[in-house]
């Protein structure tokens, strides 16, 4: 009896020191790690005005419609860019709904930017990403889309076409993934410069 209660007090102190260490310093030390060395991507990537007011996350796509704004890829979360039910359509290509959404889109995405009915696509302007939730869509989707939004602010298109470059994210190491164009941000700059010009 006497060696069973030394094992469980040797258990009991080797299961409290470890509840310290595992869920006490080692969660204070990675977070302490995050703030200080990468201290903007712990907290969310946040985009925050000059006045406070957060506008949402570089790292979670948000539903744009109006013609003055650019428009992002599809999205199959919830409702559309919802982040509590990020995901996929999960329809496969043989899906006779997923070749019908794609043509809607198709059809849609000519018609708001002004394209002959079989002007060439880019793939993102018409499929949702795995998430559902992607900031960013190809230079090439953003480039069909400068002349509408151009036009929709009574802006020149090559000042459009500035501020996508502007706003392009590119390829992780130079290597890594390619160059895509962030929604939100590139559209926050278009709304403060309308702001900055009157």
């Amino acid at each position: 009896m006497k060696a069973f209660l030394s094992e469980l007090r040797r258990a009991v102190f080797a299961t409290l020191a470890l509840a310290v260490v595992c869920c006490g310093l080692y969660p204070l030390v990675v977070f302490g790690i995050g703030q200080v060395l990468f201290h903007d991507k712990a907290n969310g990537s946040l985009i925050v005005d000059a006045g406070g007011v957060v506008h949402g996350s570089r790292l979670i796509g948000q539903p744009f419609t109006a013609d003055k704004y650019f428009h992002p890829r599809p999205s199959s979360a919830g409702n559309g860019y919802d982040p509590t039910s990020s995901g996929g359509s999960n329809l496969g290509p043989t899906s006779q709904k997923l070749r019908d959404a794609i043509a809607q889109n198709l059809a849609d995405y000519r018609t708001q930017n002004g394209l002959a009915t079989n002007a060439p696509v880019p793939a993102d302007a018409v499929t949702s990403s795995g998430s559902g939730l992607d900031p960013h869509i190809s230079s090439e989707n953003a480039r069909l889309q400068a002349d509408r939004v151009a036009k929709a602010r009574g802006l020149t298109p090559e000042h459009v076409r500035e501020l996508i470059l502007q706003n392009t994210d590119h390829a992780s190491l130079g290597i890594l993934g390619d160059p895509g164009v962030n929604v939100l941000t590139l559209n926050l700059a278009l709304d403060e410069m309308a702001t900055g010009n009157r």
